[in-house]
């Protein structure tokens, strides 16, 4: 195989490649690293690229399977990781030059899980400042490998662009109220936000405790199960982690839909906020589901048409983690955060208490749902990938779309696990998400019915034009 088409195998083809030495894991990482040379400057993907100690990790996974010491499916695939997250050695931004010279001494625990499965981290990608935008960037904005002129998503904005244009095998984001679902709607990949506390976050830079969740996006839902399984589980670390089994989540894959139950939400379909091309493509994908034997019917939950609402309110949350710099460094915090880190500073406890009473209405709006169907289905975005271009309202650095219609949130505030992939493309050749949520860890049921779909189709198979 001609080494410049490694990066276009799945995790899951190179994994055997590997496991039967017919690529060597050094092979794998210098095809990346040459593409990411080739592409980068373009994509802005990666914020720091690890040639040396991802070459030497190549050297040392390759000398492993010389002693007959295999780690798994992920022994020498190379992968990369949103700038949130903790890396021993290597700088950590997340996404802000405040943070240029931070290097951690330790390695966050989805990273150090990674690494023990046989993953080889390439470098560290880019993100929106501190991931509590969805587009505001104050390092170079990344770029949409479908159209350079269009925003990827946010706030896992690099995990998206990288891992869509073959700049790595597969990727971890930091999920909040949708930062792993967007980019993966808005870049046509797999990326899942797990049930909140079923993958650590010792080690990653918070943005709003109550629903910060970490997870993979990678260009398969089987790719996708491969690293969540290599990240999921208890961590002492984390207090918030449940400690509850972990499901072997590829081997467990099954396209069987028969008798499964599936809700199309109608308040997060059948609105405004959600253009025509996205709504169709939807539809045409529901029709798929009961074509493959699933069920499905159109549901109400009301709440949720208030949910990104309530999330606002919550982000009372996340200045709370940066209360010096607030204090002290207030000028050096890029303009679109300076603002809302502001306002949001101001928001009384009154309207934090309401937005917290909400949320447990909309969780239980969402859990009693859940126990007449398997899964709910809705649009990941409202739209496709807007371009960059200056705000029509604030005269800020390249933050533009204020509507980006995100449909993410309710999962999010319902601490549910969730998943976006790929269900068609728009007349600009954009791609479009499918959002497949379940019960709480109930992530084997929707990467089902993700891996169904997926089956069924090929839109995941498109590859961007660069």
């Amino acid at each position: 195989m001609d080494k410049a088409d490694i990066p276009f195998l799945s995790v899951t083809q190179l994994s055997e490649f590997i496991k039967d030495r017919t690529i060597s894991p050094v092979e794998a990482v210098e095809s990346y690293l040459e593409r990411i040379d080739s592409l980068n400057g373009k994509l802005f993907a990666y914020l720091t690229v690890n040639r040396e100690e991802a070459l030497q990790a190549a050297r040392q996974s390759e000398q492993a399977l010389d002693r007959g010491e295999y780690a798994g499916p992920l022994h020498g695939i190379p992968v990369a990781v949103k700038d949130q997250l903790n890396t021993a050695g290597i700088r950590t931004t997340s996404g802000t030059p405040i943070f240029n010279d931070f290097v951690p001494d330790q390695d966050a625990t989805v990273v150090a899980n990674l690494k023990s499965a046989g993953a080889i981290l390439l470098g560290k990608l880019n993100m929106t400042e501190f991931g509590t935008t969805s587009l505001s960037h104050a390092f170079e904005t990344a770029r949409n490998p479908w159209d350079v002129e269009r925003f990827t998503g946010g706030s896992s904005s690099g995990s998206g662009g990288a891992t869509a244009a073959f700049l790595c095998a597969t990727s971890l984001g930091e999920d909040t109220g949708g930062s792993v679902r967007g980019p993966a709607a808005w870049c046509g990949l797999a990326g899942l936000r797990p049930t909140w506390g079923r993958v650590s976050r010792a080690g990653v830079r918070p943005g709003m405790w109550s629903m910060d969740s970490i997870g993979p996006l990678s260009r398969t839902v089987e790719d996708c199960a491969l690293t969540l399984q290599a990240i999921a589980g208890y961590d002492p670390k984390d207090l918030y982690t449940w400690n509850v089994p972990v499901p072997d989540y590829r081997a467990n894959l099954d396209p069987n839909l028969a008798g499964k139950r599936i809700g199309v939400i109608k308040e997060l379909l059948h609105t405004d906020l959600v253009d025509p091309e996205t709504q169709a493509a939807v539809l045409d994908a529901a029709d798929s589901l009961a074509e493959l034997g699933a069920q499905v019917e159109d549901i109400s939950i009301p709440l949720t048409s208030h949910s990104n609402t309530i999330s606002s309110i919550l982000r009372v949350e996340a200045p709370t983690n940066y209360r010096d710099l607030i204090r002290n460094r207030l000028q050096e915090i890029n303009h679109d955060n300076r603002i809302s880190y502001l306002t949001w500073s101001l928001t009384p406890a009154l309207a934090y208490y309401k937005a917290l009473k909400l949320r447990a209405l909309l969780r239980q709006q969402i859990l009693q749902t859940l126990e007449d169907f398997d899964v709910l289905l809705m649009p990941t975005m409202g739209i496709a990938a807007p371009k960059i271009e200056p705000d029509p309202v604030i005269d800020s650095k390249e933050t533009s779309n204020r509507n980006r219609a995100g449909m993410t949130t309710s999962f999010s505030l319902a601490s549910c696990p969730a998943i976006s992939i790929n269900c068609g493309f728009t007349s600009n050749n954009l791609p479009i998400g499918l959002q497949i949520g379940g019960k709480p860890f109930a992530e084997q049921t929707v990467l089902n019915v993700a891996y169904a779909y997926e089956q069924a189709t090929d839109w995941h198979t498109r590859r961007p034009p660069i």
